[in-house]
């Protein structure tokens, strides 16, 4: 039997490389973001997820130059979350740090500068009073430098149709409400941690007539005003600048078609809080149907708020007090109330339990209410009159119930 040939392989060295394997392709390393992207993603979490802005955050900061004026926007915005994260030490940490980099806020918002940082500190610093008052002092110094640059660029952009002039008025009121703000809250320090000091009336004054001044359509300056007023017994002038208060933005509604709209209406609104202390001084000078229309607001936006609720059966409780002489002419009236009371004391008292609220004052305060009330009352229907404010009359409810019973016999 024949042999068969071997196959050949080739031996030039031509075609053993066109044969060879190819040598893997070196994989391209993703570039890593910049702390521009850094920042903006961070930015979109912070109120709905702190807890992942925060390593976006801090990896912008270590690619960053910490120890320079760049390092501002991210010292900034951790702030800001560790804030949102309830940790108010870290964020007094951060911010102090921006101020070691910024001393006077003289740099731009755009580049993390400015008056921010400091009015933060001025509430997170722990020995508040005088050490509270000079950060205010320097976020008050800040803002009246924007506010002057401001007002130049107004100025220097009147003969020109190219919008700077209207943005920059835009900001000036910003700023200038905020310089309000801040001057109030200084007001407040010296109604409280240095009421002792011997300048503290004159301090007051001085303070709350350039908050005034500086935003005279502002409802924040005319509600410390009146606090002011209060406590110098001069109740008919905290009343005057109450109602001016109220009157500046009880009418506007939020809700209005188009965002830009509802967002500037929205800013003139004080905040949540701010209300709550304003109905409290308004339970204080008996302005009372004017706490409730209050109320009910702050119910409508947040029906979780144990304060409001307690302060709405509270100043129901005070109204229904004040309107007992009335019992023979409309007793319906004065028993509304007292029910309407009970009923937002019980709601108060249940988010208390179910949120673990800290202001055992409050609760001991809504818990004696409710058992005036009970023993006025006896057992009812927690919610037996609603939470509607309880101010209908029973003239009112029959002269409905008749305007309905003509209704049904007329279309009979």
């Amino acid at each position: 039997m024949a042999k068969t040939k071997p196959t050949l392989r080739p031996t030039s060295k031509s075609s053993t490389i066109l044969h060879a394997p190819k040598p893997p392709r070196p994989r391209k390393s993703k570039p890593s973001p910049s702390p521009t992207l850094l920042l903006a993603e961070a930015s979109s979490l912070l109120t709905s997820s702190p807890s992942s802005a925060l390593p976006l955050a801090l990896r912008a900061l270590s690619l960053l130059q910490p120890s320079t004026t760049a390092a501002l926007p991210a010292l900034n915005l951790i702030a800001q979350i560790q804030l949102e994260l309830g940790n108010g030490d870290a964020a007094r940490t951060y911010f102090c740090k921006a101020v070691d980099l910024d001393a006077t806020g003289s740099i731009p918002e755009s580049q993390g500068g400015g008056a921010e940082k400091f009015l933060w500190l001025a509430q997170l610093c722990e020995e508040g009073g005088r050490e509270s008052v000079e950060w205010f002092e320097h976020g008050c110094d800040a803002l009246r430098r924007q506010i002057a640059s401001l007002e130049e660029l107004i100025s220097e952009s009147s003969s020109t149709s190219d919008g700077a002039e209207t943005e920059a008025k835009v900001k000036a009121v910003e700023k200038k409400r905020k310089l309000a703000e801040a001057l109030c809250g200084i007001v407040e320090i010296y109604m409280t941690d240095l009421s002792l000091e011997s300048d503290a009336e004159s301090q007051c004054e001085r303070l709350i007539t350039e908050a005034l001044s500086v935003a005279p359509d502002a409802p924040e300056p005319l509600q410390t005003l009146a606090s002011v007023r209060i406590s110098q017994s001069r109740t008919v002038e905290a009343k005057e600048a109450l109602a001016k208060s109220i009157a500046l933005w009880k009418d506007i509604d939020v809700d209005i078609d188009g965002a830009d709209q509802a967002v500037d209406a929205d800013s003139k609104i004080p905040d949540f809080s701010t209300r709550i202390s304003l109905v409290r001084l308004l339970m204080e000078v008996s302005m009372l149907e004017e706490a409730l229309m209050v109320l009910d607001r702050l119910v409508s936006e947040d029906d979780q708020s144990i304060e409001a609720w307690y302060l709405g059966g509270w100043c129901l409780f005070l109204a229904a007090e004040g309107r007992k002489g009335e019992e023979i002419k409309g007793e319906g009236r004065t028993l509304t109330a007292l029910q309407s009371s009970r009923h937002w004391l019980r709601e108060s008292l249940r988010l208390y339990n179910g949120l673990e609220y800290e202001d055992e004052r409050l609760r001991e305060h809504a818990m004696e209410l409710v058992a005036d009330l009970d023993r006025e009352l006896g057992p009812g229907n927690e919610d037996e009159a609603g939470a509607d404010g309880g101010w209908e009359d029973e003239a009112d409810v029959d002269e409905g119930e008749e305007q309905e019973q003509d209704q049904e016999m007329s279309g009979a």
